[in-house]
């Protein structure tokens, strides 16, 4: 998501962009995704907004409630109110309908495929790259958009340790169909003890809706096993058991953490989202951080030759910085809209004009 949002806004400026990524090909993979109203600024910039609001769901709220219960904790509204105060939507989306969306603002050309990165080297005549595949590139800069565990990041500035929260991930989407015409709530958060889940649709139609649970297990493995899954909430408001009951089959992992770096610059090269400020899934603002990220860059080199790139990366590190601490340490403490919450700050905020570091 951010490589694709930092070439699509470098674009934008008139900046030469080349997109290396070690995937064979893009496919519509994962589950849903929350496009906060900030992140919906920049992919307006981006010449998004229509296409998405046509693919992705407009939730009244994300309503927040006790696991037994069903007791209201927080309604954190959105719609049309949220739309207004905070200048864009909040929108419910399939992962690979986002991830396309952004491929398309970046004609085919400028994206190589199977191209996994093996060697870096900051020489005299640029940034030397090397690829699995024996492909050597040379650029100016280069940006490592490569999440949580970034080869880049290790290349620059040596193995860090991932941190296992000791939380396990279940996601999936599947038809709205196989409810059988049972409704739920647009989207809805119920908080447990020790374990949540948070259920909303991804299209505009609600034929598709997205599970997302979450709770303290120690497991590794690629695939879920339902039945585990739905015995885990067992107890749960009846609209949590009735999804679950519906729900053909799960994903899981682990959740990981990593503490933000000191720095994410070295001369030319600079990390970027994920790579550098990762953050737990508990305020659904992961991926909106690297995608204001890629405004913010592009701001920072809009007009910058090859010998100002260092300091153009220093100054968004310098903009950046204290927002994205402030996100992944409020995202760590996994209490976001569990009771009347400011949102204000995260919501509000637009990587298009938010003033940059001197």
């Amino acid at each position: 998501m951010g490589g694709l949002a930092a070439a699509a806004a470098l674009r934008r400026v008139g900046v030469d962009v080349t997109v290396y990524e070690q995937a064979l090909q893009f496919s519509r993979l994962g589950a849903g995704i929350q496009i906060g109203c900030n992140a919906m600024k920049v992919l307006r910039g981006l010449g998004l907004e229509s296409r998405l609001r046509e693919q992705s769901f407009y939730p009244r709220s994300w309503n927040n409630k006790d696991w037994r219960t069903g007791e209201v904790k927080f309604d954190m509204i959105f719609g049309e109110a949220a739309e207004q105060k905070f200048g864009a939507p909040y929108l419910l989306a399939h992962r690979g309908d986002l991830h396309a969306a952004l491929a398309s603002t970046v004609a085919g050309e400028y994206i190589k495929l199977n191209h996994r990165l093996v060697g870096l080297d900051e020489t005299n005549d640029g940034v030397r790259l090397a690829f699995a595949n024996g492909a050597i590139a040379v650029a100016d800069a280069v940006v490592g958009a490569d999440g949580v565990h970034s080869v880049v990041r290790d290349m620059l500035f040596g193995p860090s340790p991932v941190t296992f929260t000791g939380r396990i991930a279940y996601r999936t989407t599947y038809p709205a169909a196989l409810l059988g015409g049972q409704k739920i709530d647009d989207c809805t958060k119920w908080w447990g003890e020790d374990r949540h889940i948070v259920i909303y649709y991804v299209k505009p139609d609600r034929s598709e809706i997205q599970p997302e649970p979450d709770f303290t297990i120690e497991s590794w493995s690629a695939k879920g096993d339902v039945k585990e899954l739905r015995s885990a909430f067992e107890g749960f408001d009846r609209q949590v058991e009735k999804v679950l009951a519906a729900c053909p089959d799960v994903h899981k992992w682990a959740i990981v953490d990593r503490d933000s770096l000191a720095r994410w610059v070295d001369r030319n090269v600079t990390l970027l989202g994920d790579a550098c400020h990762p953050m737990t899934p508990y305020m659904a603002q992961g991926a909106a951080m690297a995608i204001e990220d890629a405004a913010v860059l592009s701001r920072c080199l809009e007009g910058v030759d090859r010998d100002g790139v260092a300091n153009a990366f220093r100054r968004f590190e310098a903009s950046r910085k204290h927002r994205t601490a402030r996100v992944q340490q409020t995202s760590r403490a996994n209490t976001w809209l569990k009771e009347k919450t400011d949102t204000d700050w995260v919501y509000a905020y637009d990587a298009w004009t938010a003033p940059l570091a001197a």
